[in-house]
């Protein structure tokens, strides 16, 4: 029971999906840097784990009531969430993290000579 009313125990959760809008996609930029500099499981884990709860939440707000289907507009409002909240919040940060990080390391491999090359050999 919260501020006097036993219903409000959504309120957290639904605090969590507002704040995942401005800091989600820095958190998974982050988790996608992580990634392609740690390669393994738990990196990848965390990447599924930490927007678990605010995209669950707020997919189970736009798709409830059901009935709230049979109203003209609500697929193309689903459409638009998938989009924005999961595709452009959520996947395109890590997305972006993990290649950048990749393409960064790639180019700075290929610029740097290797230890174990013969120096002679170096143009």
């Amino acid at each position: 029971m919260m501020f006097g009313y036993g219903d409000e125990w959504w309120v957290p959760l639904v605090a969590l999906v507002f704040l995942w809008v401005p800091f989600g996609p820095l958190a998974m930029a982050g988790l996608g840097v992580w990634c392609a500099l740690c390669p393994g499981r738990w990196p990848r884990l965390w990447s599924v784990l930490l927007p678990l709860l605010p995209v669950t939440v707020s997919a189970i707000l736009v798709i409830l009531p059901l009935e709230s289907w049979g109203r003209p507009g609500h697929l193309r409002d689903v459409v638009h969430y998938v989009l924005v909240y999961i595709g452009a919040l959520t996947v395109l940060p890590w997305l972006l993290g993990h290649g950048i990080t990749r393409l960064t390391r790639t180019v700075r491999a290929r610029r740097t000579p290797q230890a174990w090359q013969d120096p002679s050999e170096m143009v």
